[in-house]
């Protein structure tokens, strides 16, 4: 399995019914959970699979979250440890 970061190939997908975010990265799949409160989303939680982990997959997924629920016109809450981290360092990022 090719453990490369490709960012090109990393979709990330709003599961609206199960109040997460995913990424597919081959045969596996990264998520970030929400609550919706007050029309603002609280990122509460963010995984990656083991195996993937120190990849920048993380990274990835969070800024492809921030980009995602921006679009769709919602504000972020990073509540998560992780979640905060990145958004603290990325552009797309808020709290």
């Amino acid at each position: 399995m090719d453990n490369n970061l490709k960012t090109a190939n990393l979709k990330v997908h709003h599961d609206k019914d199960n109040l997460k975010f995913t990424m597919a990265i081959n045969d596996e799949v990264a998520m970030i959970t929400y609550k919706l409160v007050n029309e603002k989303m609280h990122l509460t939680y963010s995984e990656v699979p083991f195996k993937l982990r120190g990849h920048g997959y993380g990274k990835e997924l969070v800024e492809g979250t921030f980009e995602q629920l921006t679009k769709e016109g919602y504000k972020a809450v990073a509540v998560c440890s992780y979640i905060k981290a990145v958004a603290r360092r990325s552009e797309n990022g808020t709290q």
